[in-house]
């Protein structure tokens, strides 16, 4: 069975690891998975999840988990950008539960968190490479905007959540 929640502390690890999964079949990292997590954890990547409390729960945002009993399968984050604008992060899934609508309710259930909290927009970026990821993005709603931070390699979007 399915279920979607909050993220529990003892599930960070298993996150970093459905992330990293998915991001290796799409990058193709050179080394091994093992080389790759190594290397993500060493370069910061993950700050944010070593404290998802204090950066995302405390801050104005949620960091929900996809789980198949007890795996983990997915996940999907948002944190404050400002007053009226949530950021997507941390939105990943395995490719064996591509297809299914998990991925669909995952990111409806950050909606209505959104909608609760009083944010209007949520704006995510996300690189060209991940074609399937963009294809979910602009069906769900999302449209591609003018880019909003400093990673202007990575393409911008946004969807109202008032309409």
């Amino acid at each position: 069975m399915i279920t979607i929640r909050p993220i529990c502390t003892d599930e960070i690890y298993a996150v970093k690891l459905v992330i990293l999964t998915v991001a290796y079949n799409i990058f193709g990292f050179e080394g091994t998975l093992e080389d790759s997590i190594f290397h993500f954890e060493a370069s910061g990547e993950f700050k944010d999840m070593d404290d998802v409390q204090t950066h995302y729960f405390d801050a104005g945002g949620t960091f929900l988990v996809a789980l198949n009993g007890e795996q983990v399968i997915g996940s999907g984050a948002l944190r404050k950008l400002d007053d009226r604008t949530a950021e997507l992060k941390r939105m990943w899934l395995l490719e064996a539960y591509h297809g299914q609508g998990i991925g669909y309710r995952l990111i409806m259930q950050l909606f209505g968190f959104a909608r609760e909290k009083g944010y209007i927009h949520i704006r995510l970026q996300t690189s060209p490479e991940q074609i399937r990821a963009l294809g979910f993005y602009r069906k769900v709603g999302f449209y591609e905007i003018p880019c909003y931070n400093e990673d202007v390699s990575e393409i911008s979007m946004e969807i109202s959540l008032s309409e």
